[in-house]
């Protein structure tokens, strides 16, 4: 069988064991990468844009999603004016195999990435110089996404600049009358539209998410710590090849309802309890969102099922009128027009307690991170389109009772509709 051949029948004899596709050098194909850095050139106009990777093994997620190469420390350079682009890094084949990373970034970069040149790291310095000589502005970005918990920015005992700011201020420091502006936002948007490549990513990781949750929801009863389910969340996910979570699983009970993100896994569950599951495996970087809730012994107080039922009405009337060209604010008053029509009384605390009712369900965007797209909600006012992905969360806690509800899906919104990532959950 020749050579070609044999790689084909074991990347889809393994991808049908194991869910996994042997990966080449780089996340997605060249050119998803290429069109990517094409679409920023664009924004940028004649000047350039320096994005630069993490020291560490969790890349930058600007710098991952123009390029798709996790070398540490690498830097790229986007020259919107001659429409190419710089890869700069040093490194060695054992190496990047000690990151787990391929040693074809190695051995032939410029094949592998797709990048027109590659250049060892020392030549970033005149590489830099040469192309400021020629005129335009600069972009890098300004705003960490993932915030270094080393570095308290705001902090009065602190006030360090992050490592994007300060990266600006070497910049203009090192070339007096340099004009540096902040490219964040233009990645961010470009980020927010999902292309077809990482939307069966994402597929992937919901599908997974949801049977985990299954799997959780059939083995909870009394007499369980927190701590069992969790990991029970966790090992399903990875053994069918999930590397990491996207967040880590956060279970409330009784309570712990009133704190949202209560993630200790200390509790004993006991008869009675009702809990709320938060949690989403990362599948090849890309992440998803749920949350379930539930009685542990499997049966509904009356008051766990009144509170359990708005919620999750709420959420699946969201599922019908999400689409491109609608508001999350048009959105809420649809579901509440529909929820009335239906004989439901909107009017009790079980709604009127619920967050993000009036919003249509819609909070953060979801893609390379939990809260994608630097982290902030979506927003209500503004229309949908397609492409997008997003958390339909919809919670509410009762301090005064221990407890909490929360039905959260991770929703694509498609050419004449949406698609629910997570489906298949038994609620």
């Amino acid at each position: 069988m020749p050579t070609i051949m044999k790689k084909l029948v074991l990347n889809l004899l393994f991808g049908l064991a194991g869910g996994i596709l042997l990966a080449g050098p780089l996340g997605f194909e060249k050119s998803e990468y290429s069109a990517r850095r094409q679409k920023l050139m664009d924004q940028i106009g004649d000047g350039f844009a320096i994005i630069r990777n993490s020291s560490g093994q969790k890349p930058n997620l600007d710098f991952l999603y123009l390029c798709g190469v996790k070398v540490p420390n690498a830097v790229l350079l986007v020259d919107g004016k001659k429409r190419e682009s710089h890869l700069f890094y040093t490194t060695s084949e054992d190496y990047l195999k000690g990151y787990g990373l391929s040693p074809e970034i190695a051995t032939n970069p410029e094949e592998a990435t797709g990048i027109e040149y590659w250049h060892k790291a020392d030549q970033f310095g005149p590489v830099l110089s040469a192309r400021i000589a020629e005129g335009g502005l600069v972009y890098t970005p300004f705003t960490a996404e993932e915030f270094n918990n080393d570095v308290a920015t705001r902090s009065e005992w602190d006030g360090r600049l992050n490592r994007e700011q300060q990266f600006a201020r070497v910049l203009k420091d090192k070339y007096p009358g340099l004009e540096v502006k902040d490219c964040s936002q233009f990645i961010w948007d470009l980020r927010m539209i999902k292309s077809p490549a990482e939307i069966e990513k994402m597929r992937m990781a919901g599908k997974l998410g949801a049977e985990a949750m299954n799997a959780v929801m059939k083995a909870a009863r009394p007499g369980m710590y927190e701590y069992e389910l969790s990991s029970l969340f966790e090992y399903e996910c990875m053994r069918k090849g999930c590397k990491e979570m996207a967040f880590e699983v956060i279970i409330s009970s009784s309570e712990n309802h009133k704190y949202l993100h209560y993630a200790q896994h200390n509790r004993l569950l006991t008869d009675g309890d009702f809990l709320v599951v938060d949690a989403g495996p990362a599948w090849e970087d890309y992440d998803t969102d749920i949350s379930i809730s539930f009685p542990v012994n499997g049966k509904f107080t009356p008051r766990q099922k009144e509170i359990y039922e708005a919620c999750k009405s709420v959420s699946l009337a969201c599922l019908e009128f999400y689409k491109p060209g609608i508001t999350g604010f048009e959105v809420g008053a649809k579901v509440r027009e529909l929820l009335i029509s239906k004989g439901y009384h909107v009017e009790t605390d079980a709604f009127s307690n619920l967050h993000f009712f009036k919003e249509g369900g819609i909070t953060h965007s979801v893609g390379l991170a939990t809260h994608d797209c630097g982290g902030s909600d979506v927003p209500k006012n503004v229309p949908l389109r397609a492409g997008m992905v997003f958390a339909c969360d919809v919670y509410a806690t009762f301090p005064d009772e221990n407890l909490g509800v929360r039905v959260e899906n991770t929703v694509l919104i498609t050419e004449n509709g949406c698609e629910n990532l997570t489906k298949g959950i038994l609620r």
